[in-house]
């Protein structure tokens, strides 16, 4: 047997489905591999990036990690976006690079750079793979790292001639069932004990909250107790947005109306945080308490140095924590119900505007609307995920995706084209703005050619409209963001695409209605204009004056 062939086998091990990429020639013999005795399936991507993004989104909804492939030199490279992506996300992912012979080249350094090396400081593990023998444990191994909590990427590179060789240890290392530590009963009784002495506690849910059996025991937990939650940009739907203890979404860092109540908080129980997402509150000696309840311990910071850690299994630990509260534990909820409701209000202001190009509250009302229960929308980066972020309740977990740890651009189409292959029942719209929707465009192709349900809808502004804001915000002069784009509607007609393009603000919920109806890949063009909608934003925030 080929080490190629022993490779696709331990990938198929693993459960693998899908391999995203773009093979060259290093890879040869690992696609014909795939090709003569694999049903695991090749998704041709136009970029690697596209096909990284992709793989990590398979991660990301699945657990499991996705699977993707460039050759060596300029393929690999492409990578790093995408892997800096999944280290700073929390998305499985398993990267495979080809290179040149190892062991015996005729081409010097032609295209080679240390790729093992150049990944290290983004994956939780890189390894070249340099004895086809130690394909089943290493193939293993990578898995097991990547998929295990905190979840990232992890690199192989497979040279050349390493997968041409005959292998003679053929045996696989099948996979088992990972089960994580139990926080201990002291410590259970110790963080109970301070939950039920606090006055105003605070559940804040961070995107290690967004995990099945957690989102279940977490519910469960409010249900019981009655504490009011709130949640980062990365832990939207871990628990269902329309409960009654949802205060609201931290789309900003402070200054929001939620903030209210987070500093009235005595006790902040913090579920799943990470601090590469920035923290809606600030730790102060003297402050509120936290408690910091997740799979692994706090990474220490100036702002987020907590009291109490739970450490273990999300899910057991919020089971436990429940046993101890009786079924009429209450907590003094007045002044929670007074700032929830004016976050409520205040996020839905403007919904009867019909001014165009559309307000944002307007806009993601209507795309609300449009989307039912399970369906999924994934934004690329700009100004436009923070109204998404604040505005838009999401249901269930992963149906709102957005990254907020690396906050890259170029993200958003390549995902919800993974998440439309993955649930071809759901709706799935692609958010993004012109300047992010053009960094992986190409990928339309693809998606005809997978024959996807998809709907793309680009917020058109003719610049990078984030950071304008910025520039503006810091007192500098308009310039150096603007730039010109191509007629979106020849450019979808040209891969195969549905165009539309919206001139009045009524008829999108209908053009969104008709794309899904019809089936098929369609990109919705609609003009938007942020500056004076930021600028009501930031000049609606500065005037509120906090009600506790």
């Amino acid at each position: 047997m080929k080490a190629s062939d022993l490779f696709v086998k331990a990938l198929e091990n693993e459960g693998v489905e899908y391999i995203f990429g773009i093979p060259g020639e290093e890879n040869l013999d690992l696609l014909e591999s795939l090709r003569s005795s694999s049903k695991i399936k090749l998704i041709l991507t136009r970029h690697e990036q596209g096909a990284a993004f992709m793989a990590a989104t398979y991660g990301r909804l699945t657990g499991k990690a996705g699977v993707c492939m460039a050759t060596l030199g300029p393929g690999a490279t492409n990578f790093t976006t995408p892997a800096a992506y999944s280290f700073l996300g929390g998305f499985p992912l398993v990267m495979i690079t080809g290179q040149k012979p190892i062991k015996k080249s005729k081409q010097g350094q032609f295209q080679i750079v240390d790729v093992v090396q150049l990944f290290d400081p983004i994956c939780k593990m890189t390894k070249q793979i340099v004895n086809g023998n130690t394909i089943p444990s290493i193939v293993r191994e990578a898995f097991r790292v990547s998929e295990e909590e905190k979840p990232g990427p992890v690199l192989l590179e497979l040279p050349e001639d390493i997968a041409a060789e005959k292998v003679e240890l053929t045996d696989l290392i099948p996979p088992h069932e990972r089960f994580y530590a139990v926080a201990g009963e002291q410590i259970i009784f110790k963080t109970a004990d301070l939950i039920k002495s606090s006055k105003k506690p605070l559940i804040l849910l961070g995107a290690g909250a967004n995990r099945k059996e957690a989102r279940r025991a977490i519910s469960d937990f409010i249900n019981k107790t009655k504490i009011p939650f709130c949640n980062t940009q990365m832990g939207k739907g871990s628990v269902d947005e329309s409960s009654d203890y949802f205060l609201g979404t931290a789309a900003l860092s402070d200054k929001d109306y939620l903030h209210d109540y987070i500093r009235a908080a005595d006790l902040i129980i913090n579920i799943g945080h990470d601090v590469v997402e920035k923290p809606p509150f600030f730790m102060e000696h003297g402050g509120a308490s936290v408690i910091h309840i997740n799979y692994k311990s706090a990474q220490v910071d100036q702002v987020y140095f907590p009291q109490v850690e739970v450490i273990g299994d999300i899910a057991l630990s919020m089971d436990a924590l429940a046993d101890c509260f009786a079924l009429d534990t209450s907590f003094a909820l007045d002044k929670f119900y007074q700032v929830r409701d004016l976050v409520r209000n205040m996020t839905t202001a403007s919904l009867e505007d019909t001014s165009f190009p559309p307000k944002p509250q307007h806009l993601v009302a209507q795309i609300r609307q449009s989307m039912g229960y399970h369906d999924i929308i994934t934004l690329d980066n700009g100004v436009y995920k923070i109204w998404f972020a604040r505005n838009y309740p999401a249901f269930q977990p992963n149906t709102i995706l957005l990254d907020n740890a690396l906050a890259t651009m170029g993200a958003g189409l390549p995902s919800a084209m993974t998440a439309a292959m993955l649930y071809p029942k759901r709706k799935v719209m692609a958010i993004c703005g012109d300047g992010g929707f053009m960094m992986n465009s190409q990928e339309l192709e693809t998606a005809v050619r997978l024959k996807l349900n998809l709907v793309v809808l680009i917020l058109n502004d003719s610049s990078y409209g984030m950071i304008r804001w910025k520039q503006a915000g810091m007192g500098f002069k308009d310039w150096g963001l603007e730039y010109d784009n191509p007629d979106f509607s020849m450019y979808a007609k040209s891969y195969g695409v549905t165009p539309h393009k919206i001139h009045e603000n009524d008829s999108l919920p209908l053009v969104i209605d008709e794309a899904f109806n019809a089936g098929g890949v369609h990109l919705i063009d609609l003009p938007v204009d942020y500056t004076d909608n930021v600028k009501d934003l930031i000049s609606d925030l500065a005037e509120h004056e906090p009600v506790i």
